[in-house]
């Protein structure tokens, strides 16, 4: 466990971070007034998630590999950041829809039969707690798969 506690900590930074991104975008409005634009701004969240992976892989790369770091080393080193990031996803999503927006199933359910693109049943079937921590688990593992290997691209030293 110790090979991993760089991992771990970014992980949790990474899960801190995607909390107080949550609250910024209630306090925006996008999970309410502005939630027409939700599903847009919400990508802005990947910017500093890019970021957060690539200080996490450079922090590997020069404070276990003593600055030299191969490719393989450095997608591991990704592919295990990913993994805990992605057993934290289900309950970090729990705390968003439980305390940070407690709303935002309601107002988006509403949005998406008012606005015409899905019906009642369809909107409760996909808006739900349970939807969304499967839906936080796959995106995580995805991204963090393909983010892994482009920034492992970057941090690699020989």
């Amino acid at each position: 466990m110790n090979n991993y506690r760089l991992e771990l900590k970014w992980a949790v930074i990474y899960t801190m971070f995607l909390l107080v991104w949550m609250i910024f975008e209630r306090l925006m409005g996008w999970h309410d007034t502005h939630i027409d634009k939700h599903h847009l701004y919400t990508l802005l969240f990947y910017i500093p998630a890019m970021a957060l992976y690539y200080f996490a892989m450079t922090d590997k790369r020069n404070n276990y590999y003593g600055g030299i770091i191969t490719f393989q080393q450095a997608f591991l080193s990704g592919l295990i950041l990913t993994a805990f990031i992605t057993l934290l996803a289900a309950p970090a999503q729990y705390i968003i829809s439980t305390f940070i927006t407690p709303y935002y199933f309601d107002n988006v359910i509403t949005y998406a039969v008012n606005s015409g693109k899905t019906t009642p049943e369809e909107a409760q079937a996909f808006f739900n707690l349970q939807s969304y921590c499967i839906q936080a688990v796959v995106s995580s593992l995805a991204f963090g798969l393909v983010l892994s290997a482009l920034v492992a691209l970057l941090v690699k030293r020989k």
